[in-house]
């Protein structure tokens, strides 16, 4: 129980490829990264944003000051929606452009960061759009500086090289990963964090979850991003229940987004495989579905499939979540099971069948022609066939 030594109200710097401002009241240290920005000649900035959490959650007092202050011209895009699109980018980009922005900042969960993060590439190749981005025909090694205000605790993008966008018109939703769009700094506080309704609370943290069960688990995995995954789930595991309790918990939302923050930092290493590639085609036909839920309703069929080729790896971090495995090859239907009894415990029951998602071959369709998500599978711990693809969604129907 470490975590009683550790002072919640006290900001602590972490320092990943981003520098990350970490802890209750961190919102505060937006003044000095604006004294930062002006000094390195950014004197106007585009803001991405949904339409409510920014002022809602009290965020944006803190950063139009901070801009004043600093005198930082700022246009705001307010329109990001979960699950952003390439329009959004282009509208955004061309918002930007005009205004002359030659920096961004980024307010909520992982959509404003990671249009922004698209936006900031778009800033050094206005002749491109998001299309263009996303569809991989061409490489960018540049991008505008990125500031990440981070207001949920699960994608870990606010840290990390990875964007997602989905293109509506082709029903892609692919990631990309280019060491020029880590943010300069992000901010991760967990007081900005407590008006998240009880179904975000449990799809961003069952996201982490995922992120890290992937980075340990794939063919890149390494002792760094399996230590991290043991102590993501852990803290997930103690924490979600006591932040679905008491919204108001700034204890549980400090771990909840400290182990998000980490998750971030381990597929940043590890990288990800079946779950996010097959998830990334359900919110891509449907973009309504939150990507975490996709991801719950995967997840324990991810974990029959693949605890025959990792099982003493997943048997170890699992053990939050899924006791008394013992790491034999043969506990896969055992191990998926307790993951969904988990899943069910903290109140995540749907399976694709309860959101109309059944047309299988159009799924595994996408999942090999969506551009990067093969590259996924191809690092997955049990092979890149459709056939394993197919099973995993099939499995994935209904409960277990």
């Amino acid at each position: 129980m470490w975590e009683k030594d550790i002072n919640i109200n006290e900001v602590k710097e972490i320092r990943t490829r981003t520098t990350v401002y970490f802890g209750v009241g961190a919102i505060k240290k937006i003044d000095d990264i604006a004294k930062v920005l002006k000094e390195k000649g950014i004197d106007k900035v585009i803001v991405m944003s949904g339409r409510n959490a920014y002022k809602a959650t009290g965020a944006w007092d803190y950063v139009e000051k901070a801009l004043k202050d600093n005198s930082i011209g700022y246009v705001n895009y307010a329109e990001v929606t979960p699950n952003p699109t390439t329009d959004h980018v282009n509208d955004a980009a061309k918002l930007a452009k005009d205004f002359g922005a030659k920096g961004v900042i980024a307010i909520g969960g992982g959509s404003p960061t990671d249009a922004g993060k698209s936006v900031a590439i778009l800033l050094e190749y206005p002749e491109k759009t998001a299309e263009d981005i996303y569809d991989f025909t061409f490489a960018p090694d540049k991008a505008a500086p990125i500031v990440s205000i981070n207001l949920t605790h699960g994608t870990g993008t606010e840290t990390n090289r990875f964007a997602v966008v989905t293109n509506l018109k082709k029903n892609f939703k692919p990631a990309i990963a280019y060491d020029c769009i880590y943010p300069m700094f992000a901010i991760d506080d967990p007081q900005l964090m407590t008006k998240l309704s009880q179904k975000q609370t449990r799809y961003v943290s069952i996201d982490a979850v995922n992120h890290v069960i992937e980075a340990a688990t794939s063919a890149v995995a390494s002792p760094y991003s399996i230590s991290l995954a043991k102590e993501v789930i852990e803290l997930v595991a103690r924490y979600l229940p006591k932040a679905l309790e008491n919204p108001d918990d700034l204890e549980a939302r400090y771990f909840l987004a400290y182990a998000a923050m980490m998750g971030g930092v381990s597929f940043d290493n590890g990288l990800l495989h079946y779950t996010h590639a097959l998830e990334h085609p359900l919110s891509a036909v449907k973009p309504e579905l939150s990507h975490g839920l996709g991801l719950a309703i995967l997840l324990p069929a991810v974990i029959k499939t693949i605890y025959k080729d990792k099982p003493h790896v997943l048997a170890d971090i699992l053990a939050p979540i899924a006791s008394g495995l013992k790491g034999e090859p043969d506990e896969g239907e055992k191990a998926g099971k307790l993951v969904q009894d988990w899943l069910f415990s903290v109140g995540v029951t749907e399976k694709l069948e309860d959101e109309g998602l059944t047309e299988i071959d159009k799924l595994v369709d996408l999942v090999y022609t969506t551009p990067s998500l093969e590259g996924l599978i191809q690092i997955a711990p049990s092979g890149c066939g459709r056939e394993v693809v197919k099973e995993i969604y099939k499995n994935s129907i209904k409960p277990m």
